[in-house]
């Protein structure tokens, strides 16, 4: 009954109307399962499923599966699920931690003797290499490939690498070879009869003749191959094939033909239900109408491309389309409006290279790869162990053997321990020490109240007015340089950072591990802050330059601090004390660092301050409060 169930739920995925009835399908179903193989089997095959449309749950599902499989020792089930953590993190363009358990899953299928995974892996491990852009490495594993398909005579597949080589070649810039490797594969799809196989290679033809300048040889080919996806019926080659095609007019800089052949691809992945392509076809199509200057119509693509690509997670669409917007914005005289989607291209430009910006990725990295990583480094030192006393009869050979497997153990404890400190760090980036720890302990971080704790808020004056003297790149790059120079100044104090909202800046003394002195610091660093701003606005009045001027406010009081959120996931805090924070900051003064009542209470006999007590200041939501300029003496 359950495998009855199980295929049911499989059959249905594709026309299932929401992710979350998938899931709530996915949970009955594991509830109800026992935790044998054929649990395992199910786990993968649905991460499987979830791949392309939602990577994060592959990972999740696939962190499941392998963590049973681990425990029943079923080794086919675990290098399965390792692929499919691999096929998650890869698709989220993670792709360091891809290769990482591709390396893994084929280690284990090598172990088995399944050499038509082990080829599978291989393409996987060179697939991410070349999305990385390191090509060597992807010609490493594709050549590995072509070994065992060689062996196995496996015609279709040489002949599919040897265009894939082809294609890695062209993305080192040698075209010549891409040539000649594609035309051998095209020899030999052509020996097999295999029209998709021709349509394929001969759209890569094309694009390598592109790329070589001879566009007219290169337009017979991606005509031909245009041709033949239309003949076979194939809407997803159909719609590649035009791609290709839109690609070859716009560098002949046929705008609109280009407009024309990319319409059809929308047309196309639309009725094929992709909204993976569909994203991507939009915000092409926008690119292409900025370029015929029709801005309202490149803006409506580009929003249609950032709404499906913000619906499946593509963040590499999403940088490419905001940086678009940006550009569009500007080109039109709206800088306010070009700084605002250029911010969020260089949000999402970030967190594709950043990669302890997900939790899932950083605690299975934390919990599971080393965790597992070291008992196997453990397990197959003992068996070592048994084999060395085996071969006690033969004491130069047992002192060999002694010697070859300390060498092995010590030298993968060392690579783990030093890819432990590496992701370590990563994660210490984004989380408090000690709310890190609880998370690699517990799995999670239990929000806590923190009874005394000291806010800082930070804002530009005029910063609107300042986008519009700045393009939006030259006011990212300051904003940039003082929020790293606060950054720094926040950890020479001991205060955490907590985020930035737009030009504001936001830090708290006290958290998460209390203490006596965190007043007083939040007021250094505030002093430090003025300074930095002040000398910036010294060198450029000198240089004619606009330049920033800084309100600082500051209020002591409880707040509750934990984590929020399962992706970008941040260290917050909440609580009135950050409202009143922010309202000593909007009622402060330029040059001036505000505080609360509250906050002089506790650093007001400190030697080296001085204090002008600015009596009762109404603060927007809050009614009249104490206020206090703090300085040095």
């Amino acid at each position: 009954m359950r495998a009855a169930l199980f295929s049911l739920l499989l059959a249905c995925l594709p026309f299932v109307s929401t992710a979350q009835t998938v899931l709530d399908s996915l949970q009955h179903l594991l509830r109800t399962a026992p935790p044998d193989t054929n649990r395992v089997n199910a786990l993968n095959a649905l991460a499987s499923r979830f791949s392309q449309i939602m990577p994060d749950s592959t990972i999740t599902i696939g962190s499941r599966a392998a963590e049973l499989a681990g425990r029943l020792d079923f080794k086919p089930g675990q290098a399965q699920a390792l692929k499919n953590i691999g096929y998650g993190h890869e698709m989220k363009e993670e792709y360091a931690m891809a290769r990482s358990y591709f390396e893994r899953s084929l280690e284990l299928w090598r172990s088995i003797g399944d050499k038509e995974h082990l080829a599978d892996l291989y393409h996987l491990l060179g697939s991410t290499a070349q999305q990385q852009g390191d090509f060597p490495e992807a010609i490493k594993q594709y050549l590995a490939k072509m070994r065992l398909v060689e062996a196995a005579g496996d015609t279709a597949a040489i002949a599919d690498l040897k265009s894939i080589l082809g294609n890695v070649n062209n993305e080192m810039g040698h075209a010549e070879e891409s040539l000649a490797l594609q035309r051998e594969a095209l020899t030999l799809f052509e020996t097999l009869h295999d029209t998709l196989g021709i349509a394929r290679v001969s759209n890569n033809l094309g694009t390598t003749l592109d790329v070589l300048g001879r566009y007219k040889e290169a337009l017979t080919y991606l005509d031909r191959a245009l041709h033949m996806a239309r003949k076979l019926g194939n809407p997803m080659g159909e719609a590649i094939c035009l791609g290709s095609l839109a690609n070859h007019y716009q560098r002949m800089e046929d705008f609109e033909q280009a407009l024309k052949s990319n319409l059809e691809v929308i047309a196309l992945f639309e009725r094929i239900g992709d909204p993976f392509n569909l994203a991507a076809a939009h915000i092409n199509t926008g690119e292409i109408l900025s370029k015929l200057e029709r801005p309202d119509e490149a803006r409506e693509h580009l929003n249609k491309g950032v709404e499906l690509a913000r619906s499946i997670g593509a963040k590499q669409w999403l940088a490419n389309a905001h940086l678009e917007l940006s550009m569009l914005a500007e080109a039109q005289g709206d800088a306010a409006e070009g700084l605002k989607q250029f911010k969020v291209h260089i949000a999402y430009r970030d967190s594709i290279t950043n990669e302890a910006n997900t939790r899932k990725a950083v605690q299975e990295q934390m919990q599971y790869t080393f965790d597992k990583k070291e008992a196997a480094t453990q397990a197959e030192q003992e068996k070592k162990d048994i084999r060395q006393r085996n071969v006690r009869n033969s004491l130069m050979l047992g002192l060999a053997l002694m010697i070859v497997f300390s060498g092995v153990f010590f030298d993968q404890r060392n690579r783990i321990a030093r890819e432990k400190e590496r992701s370590e760090e990563l994660l210490l980036n984004i989380l408090p020490e000690e709310v890190a720890e609880e998370l690699k302990a517990k799995g999670e971080a239990d929000a806590k109240q923190i009874d005394q704790v000291t806010v800082l808020f930070t804002d530009f004056k005029g910063f609107t007015a300042m986008s519009e003297k700045l393009t939006a790149k030259e006011l990212v790059a300051d904003i940039h340089e003082c929020f790293s120079a606060f950054d720094h100044i926040m950890a020479k104090h001991g205060i955490e950072k907590i985020k930035t909202i737009g030009d504001a800046y936001m830090a708290a003394g006290g958290l998460p591990t209390p203490n006596t002195t965190h007043a007083l610091d939040v007021v250094k660093a505030a002093f430090e802050i003025s300074d930095f701003i002040a000398e910036g606005k010294a060198r450029k009045v000198a240089a004619g330059l606009p330049y920033f001027e800084i309100r600082i406010g500051i209020h002591t009081g409880p707040v509750v601090a934990g984590i929020v959120g399962v992706k970008k996931f941040a260290y917050d805090i909440w609580g009135d004390t950050v409202n009143t924070a922010s309202r000593m900051e909007s009622s402060g003064e330029v040059g001036q660092v505000n505080v609360s009542e509250s906050t002089y209470a506790l650093v007001k006999d400190e030697p080296g301050l001085s204090f002008i007590s600015r009596g009762k200041v109404q603060a927007k939501g809050k009614g009249e409060m104490e206020m206090y300029f703090v300085g040095r003496a």
